[in-house]
């Protein structure tokens, strides 16, 4: 643990919906939602102004505009997004080399090392929100601790548009009245589970022996939200490191798997991971597939191949075998929540070596000449989608999937490489 609040949590405010503010001001002020409309889809991200009528991410559109009969919908600028962040992060490194981004709008840093030159982190957390807001017309929240996880929590409790710094010695006074829910790794059900036994803030949390969380919650969640709880989190600051996997998931609500929603949710992710591999010209050997049950429970399985891939249809092929393994070994019938596709173990492929014809055709194999025509014809696809736009060509159960849900562009925004 730092000796000092050293470790800054930096998080854009409503960041979508600031974006669109920013590029039209007469949203300015105003309740906007990105995506959705009054008769259906789904919101994106809402505003502030938005926010207090209680529309929010995720909502469906018909029901934000109840809350809000006047919410404004704009279809959102994605191309945008991306831009605006990367200047947001430039700004943070100009404080430190030790900015760890772990989303699209938000990142810790370490200025322990930076104190010398430009202030203390209080000086330094209102420079940043300063610059951010003078250089890139954005609003932004700034926490400082001497734990990433508190560091974090002091971010959230500074929205809109603030600045919280935890001291040493006040760690306690702090933390003890705020909800349960600020803390990483707290989402509904487990607040619903603490809630049941009586603990709705982090100080009622503490009180509670570790061995009952682990029961209550299992054993790994438990052990980890009591050590947070007391502000024990020894993980340092990374910097920017190369990507060890690309992946995707999509959450289903409670569904029945069959054949059809299997393959069509794994092809649609299939070729959000397959097209990201091959737009850094990387491809994988080891494919895994993550199956979340209803209750929570997860089962997790993967494959190594022989060759990296990065070819659509192969990664979906494989996964599909892979999300089958794992649900048929269930000794009843399920449901699924969630299914989810990464690639690892990352390799350059600009091109694709043919093989000589002397072995069994095996269209997993790269070059094998099935796997060859298959990187072939995406690469030829990218192109056309380069040109004409995502939507322009497609593989029939991925296109089929994408219509009427949340936009492919925001999904990738959202998820980054692990």
């Amino acid at each position: 643990m730092s000796g000092g609040p050293t470790i800054l949590h930096a998080d854009l405010d409503a960041f979508y919906a600031s974006v669109e503010q920013l590029l039209d001001p007469s949203l300015r002020g105003r309740p906007v939602a990105v995506g959705g409309s009054a008769g259906g889809g789904v919101v994106l991200a809402a505003s502030y102004e938005a926010k207090a009528h209680g529309v929010q991410g995720g909502m469906p559109g018909w029901r934000a505009a109840r809350l809000c009969p006047d919410l404004l919908f704009v279809r959102g600028h994605f191309g945008r997004y991306q831009e605006l962040a990367d200047r947001v992060m430039t700004v943070l490194g100009d404080f430190t080399p030790a900015v760890q981004r772990i989303s699209i709008d938000e990142a810790f840093l370490d200025v322990s090392g930076s104190t010398h030159l430009f202030g203390a982190p209080a000086v330094i957390g209102a420079s940043i929100r300063r610059r951010v807001r003078a250089e890139v017309g954005l609003p932004i929240s700034v926490g400082a601790a001497s734990t990433k996880h508190l560091a974090k929590i002091a971010s959230q409790v500074a929205k809109p548009d603030g600045l919280v710094v935890v001291e040493p010695g006040r760690e306690r006074e702090f933390l003890d009245p705020l909800p349960v829910a600020l803390m990483w790794g707290v989402g509904p059900v487990t607040e619903q589970r603490l809630a049941e036994r009586g603990i709705r803030t982090i100080g009622e949390l503490v009180q509670e022996p570790g061995h009952t969380l682990e029961k209550l919650l299992g054993r790994a969640t438990g052990s980890t939200l009591h050590a947070l709880a007391l502000n024990e989190d020894p993980r340092k600051v990374a910097g920017p490191a190369r990507a060890g996997s690309v992946g995707a998931q999509s959450a289903l609500g409670r569904r029945t798997p069959t054949l059809e929603l299997v393959r069509s949710v794994l092809g649609h992710l299939a070729e959000r991971v397959a097209g990201r591999l091959r737009a850094k010209d990387r491809a994988g050997r080891t494919i895994t597939v993550r199956v979340r049950f209803a209750g929570m429970r997860s089962v997790t399985r993967s494959q190594t191949l022989p060759g990296p891939v990065s070819a659509t249809l192969t990664l979906t092929e494989v996964a599909e075998a892979l999300a089958w393994q794992a649900i048929q070994d269930q000794t009843e019938a399920v449901e699924i929540t969630l299914l989810a596709v990464s690639v690892s173990n990352l390799t350059r492929q600009v091109a694709v070596q043919l093989e000589l014809p002397l072995q069994p055709e095996d269209p997993w194999r790269p070059g094998s000449p099935t796997g060859s025509a298959r990187w072939a014809l995406d690469r030829s696809m990218d192109a056309a989608r380069a040109r004409f736009g995502r939507d322009a060509v497609g593989y029939l159960p991925a296109t089929m999937r994408r219509s009427g849900g949340v936009p492919d562009d925001f999904r990738e925004l959202a998820e980054h490489d692990l």
